[in-house]
């Protein structure tokens, strides 16, 4: 039988391509989601996991739950034998964070705490957290290796992110286990210390950070401890260079907007994958012209995304 492979917020952007990547690789995921970054499709579904569905002729075991509501967290870990959790569920947003900070350590700390206790009580040991580049902070080196201090983060939202890489961590140790909606598009600061000033991030094609949680999972087998992987293209475009790329693969003006910075941005973050390479065997293949042509043939054909647009 098919591995069962839990995973967490898996109706979301990121989730819901793992998702699709565990069924193509020969496992057989569980999903919960509490609705919170995901559109709920026809039989109180979400639309992600509706087409995943469609798309790949299986059906898919979903619960509506909340990872702050723990007893349903143990009525599902009592019902399924898990080998592993994938982690996605949480609050994601930077600037949100800043201004809603407990909000964002009550859900994201709580649920975790709460996933990890009863992973402990039902002795499933491994486990594929989805952290963010955030917990590294303003980069004192780019591109940014494993080795790089963690812990300086500029927001509540990379806070949580690293105190829940601390918390798995000391529980390692402990367990002795190794598209036209809007007029323009802001541009938050053009004054950075960039090649024009706007922001420069790892950019990375979802399809391909699906796949490096994938390798991930599958590295676990080889009891290989807790291990961290930076997942990315090794390459930084700003803001504007990814403006010019949308307009090419769309073949439309973007029209733009400069606003002041978001408090808790920095000006550059990139990541050096190599080790993800050397150790997972995995690596970005996906361009950022490829990610833009993507990007606009998914947006051409759900204009409004999930919402009221059940037939793609």
């Amino acid at each position: 039988m098919a591995e069962k492979v839990l995973v967490t917020g898996g109706a979301g952007y990121i989730g819901s391509h793992c998702v699709v990547e565990l069924i193509e690789a020969g496992y057989e995921p569980v999903v919960v989601d509490n609705f919170s970054n995901a559109v709920r499709g026809q039989g109180d579904v979400p639309e992600s996991i509706r087409r995943i569905e469609k798309l790949l002729d299986t059906s898919i075991e979903f619960h509506d739950l909340d990872l702050l509501d723990r007893p349903g967290l143990e009525k599902l870990f009592k019902k399924h034998s898990f080998s592993a959790v994938m982690h996605f569920a949480g609050l994601k947003a930077v600037g949100e964070s800043v201004e809603q900070p407990l909000r964002y350590y009550r859900v994201n700390l709580t649920g975790s705490i709460n996933l990890l206790e009863v992973m402990q009580a039902h002795r499933v040991h491994n486990l594929v957290f989805s952290s963010s580049a955030t917990v590294y902070g303003d980069p004192q080196h780019l591109p940014i290796d494993e080795q790089h201090p963690v812990g300086g983060c500029t927001n509540p939202y990379g806070k949580t992110k690293y105190f829940i890489e601390e918390m798995i961590k000391d529980h390692c140790k402990a367990e002795k286990v190794a598209i036209g909606r809007r007029k323009c598009l802001s541009v938050f600061g053009n004054d950075y210390d960039t090649t024009d000033g706007t922001g420069v991030r790892d950019y990375i094609h979802v399809v391909d950070l699906a796949k490096g949680h994938i390798a991930a999972l599958k590295k676990l087998k080889n009891s290989c401890g807790c291990k961290v992987y930076n997942l990315g293209t090794g390459q930084g475009y700003s803001v504007f260079q990814m403006v010019k790329a949308v307009e090419k693969a769309s073949g439309r003006e973007i029209s733009y907007k400069i606003a002041p910075r978001r408090e808790g941005d920095i000006a550059s973050c990139y990541a050096d994958p190599r080790l993800a390479e050397k150790e997972l065997g995995w690596k970005a293949e996906f361009d950022l012209e490829r990610m833009c042509e993507d990007l606009w043939r998914w947006q051409s054909m759900n204009p409004t995304g999930f919402s009221n647009n059940t037939d793609s």
